[in-house]
């Protein structure tokens, strides 16, 4: 079977992945980027805080770079999930679920993460609507209203005390921890309510339904989820990982050079936190690192 080869390829095709391949393209390298379609804030109407984009549809800004990627006669894109990696040849051997393959001298990761939510019903319905993981990226729109924080761990605490900037908020603690002494007392000097009903369901726009019958409705509701790499590529590789507060990312050096020879990682799946304009930091550094180690030779990031 033939198999197409390219200098890079790069997996994934949202923020990170675009501006990584857009970095390779000006520099007239072959590209193949691989999609899946599930850009992380896919649930998210518009995306804030990113220069020159702020209160955009995430949706247009991650089309609009994609379309302008594909200006460049060197970039090729295809749709579908990248199932396994392999290092083959001096470079990786892509294989895509339905069974195409792809050679590439150097690899780029950019394969995002998946939020896992508290099983709690009607929260993961509003993901992205009403509720939120980044106050940077939504609290401003709440308009300094009705806040709640949906604890998950003692790091919810975090949330806690940021979002009195963004308006008058509520933690309820849902038997998820118990706050200190210390912490009780920085809560308070934050304005910060403590609900420790446990919370039966979210309900309307951001409604919190408590078990003892309580609604206290909310304008936005804010809380930690779980992070899971968002494909198996780096572990197939060996990519040595990082334990973040919110769960593994691949370990890179400022040039997001993974710890093996030759791949690259960058956005979400490369770092404890994120927004879009991290991301696409990300993607500049780890298209530049890719570029340039097809010159000078490709290094593992110091272990």
């Amino acid at each position: 079977m033939d198999i197409d080869e390219f200098d890079v390829i790069v997996i994934g095709g949202s923020y990170a992945g675009l501006t990584a391949a857009t970095q390779l393209a000006r520099a007239r390298r072959r590209v193949l980027v691989v999609d899946a379609g599930q850009r992380r804030n896919r649930y998210a109407r518009h995306s804030h805080g990113f220069l020159g984009q702020d209160g955009r549809e995430a949706a247009a800004i991650a089309a609009d770079g994609r379309a302008q990627l594909m200006k460049y006669p060197t970039v090729r894109w295809v749709e579908g999930a990248a199932t396994q990696a392999v290092a083959q040849d001096g470079g990786f051997r892509i294989t895509l679920a339905n069974g195409s393959a792809f050679q590439g001298r150097r690899l780029v990761l950019a394969t995002g993460v998946v939020d896992q939510l508290p099983a709690l019903p009607g929260l993961a319905e509003r993901w992205g609507d009403t509720v939120f993981h980044c106050p940077y990226c939504h609290g401003y729109e709440l308009e300094q209203g009705r806040i709640g924080v949906l604890a998950t761990s003692a790091l919810s605490m975090h949330h806690s005390l940021m979002l009195p900037d963004w308006g008058t908020v509520t933690l309820f603690l849902n038997g998820a921890f118990e706050p200190d002494a210390e912490q009780l007392d920085r809560l308070a000097q934050r304005g910060v309510t403590i609900e420790r009903t446990p919370v039966r369901a979210i309900s309307g726009r951001s409604t919190v339904e408590l078990r003892d019958g309580r609604a206290v409705e909310m304008d936005g509701l804010f809380v930690v989820s779980r992070l899971y790499s968002g494909s198996p590529l780096a572990d197939q590789l060996g990519c040595e990982m990082e334990e973040g507060p919110m769960g593994q990312y691949v370990r890179t050096d400022m040039v997001k050079a993974s710890s093996v020879a030759g791949v690259y990682a960058c956005g979400d799946a490369a770092r404890a936190t994120g927004n879009v304009a991290l991301a696409v930091a990300d993607g500049t550094m780890a298209g530049v690192g890719a570029h340039q180690s097809l010159i000078f030779g490709a290094f593992a990031a110091a272990a």
